[in-house]
C-alpha cells in the first residue's frame, strides 16, 4: 500500500513564486559558440537527484516548472531557456547538447541516482495523457510508481475541480509516445540509474501550471523514496 505524506494530504498550497528560486546558489552555463544557442541555468541541491526541463523538448512553463519542483523537492536545478538552435547546425546541437550534460553532472555532485526531465508536447489539444518514460524501471516498480501519481492527482483534483484529470501512463507497463529505455538509449540517458520523462501536454504546463506543478513535486519527492534499494 502507497501512503500519502500529510502534506499531500492536507492539500498544500503553491509557496514562494518563481522569484525566490534563483538565489546565489544558481548560476548559468555559458554555452559556447553562437548567439541562437539558450543558456542554460544550473543549481546544485540534493546530491544525486537533478530534475531539469532539457534542450529541444521543453518550452518556458515546462522550465518553471522545473525549478518550482527543484524549490519544492531540494532536487538539484537544470533548465534550457529554449533557444533557435534546433533550427539550426548539427554543430551547434552537440555543443548544447555537451554543455548541458556538463551542467547536468555539476548539478548531481556525483553519481546521478534520479533523473527526472519535465517535457512540454506541441500539439494543440487540451485533453490527453500525462506520460512518463522510464530509465531504469521494471513492470512491478511502474506500477507502483503510477499508483503513486494516481494517488496524488486525485487528492489535488478533489480541490480543484476546474483542472483536467489527465490519465497516467508509466513505461514500461504502458504504452507511451516518446520511449527512452532500453538499450537505444544514449546522451544524458546513459548517466542515471533511474530517468523518468515526464510529459504534459500544453493546458497542464499552462492553464493548470499550478496544480500540476505540486502533483509533480510531491510525486518526485516520493517517487525517489519508493525507488530507494531497487
Amino acid at each position: 500500500m502507497i501512503r500519502l505524506s500529510p502534506r499531500i494530504c492536507r492539500l498544500a498550497s503553491v509557496g514562494a513564486g518563481l522569484v525566490t528560486l534563483y538565489g546565489c546558489a544558481t548560476h548559468r552555463a555559458e554555452v559556447p559558440s553562437t548567439t541562437a544557442a539558450p543558456h542554460i541555468t544550473v543549481r546544485p541541491g540534493r546530491m544525486g537527484l537533478v530534475v531539469a526541463a532539457a534542450p529541444a523538448t521543453s518550452d518556458v512553463d515546462s522550465g518553471a516548472m522545473a525549478a518550482e519542483i527543484a524549490r519544492r523537492t531540494g532536487f538539484g536545478l537544470v533548465v534550457t531557456v529554449p533557444g533557435r538552435w534546433i533550427a539550426e547546425s548539427t554543430e551547434t546541437a552537440r555543443v548544447v547538447a555537451e554543455t548541458y550534460e556538463r551542467s547536468v553532472r555539476e548539478a548531481a555532485q556525483g553519481p546521478l541516482r534520479f533523473y527526472a526531465e519535465i517535457h512540454g508536447n506541441a500539439r494543440q489539444q487540451c485533453a490527453g495523457q500525462l506520460e512518463i518514460a522510464t530509465v531504469g524501471v521494471d513492470r512491478e516498480l511502474a506500477l507502483r510508481l503510477r499508483a503513486l501519481v494516481e494517488l496524488i492527482r486525485d487528492a489535488y483534483l478533489r480541490a480543484n475541480h476546474e483542472v483536467q484529470r489527465l490519465d497516467v501512463l508509466v513505461e514500461p507497463v504502458d504504452a507511451v509516445t516518446d520511449r527512452v529505455s532500453g538499450a537505444g538509449r544514449d546522451g544524458i540517458l546513459r548517466l542515471p540509474e533511474r530517468a523518468l520523462q515526464i510529459e504534459l501536454p500544453r493546458c497542464a504546463r499552462r492553464d493548470w501550471h499550478d496544480t500540476y506543478t505540486s502533483i509533480l513535486a510531491d510525486f518526485l519527492a516520493q517517487a525517489v523514496i519508493l525507488s530507494a534499494g531497487r
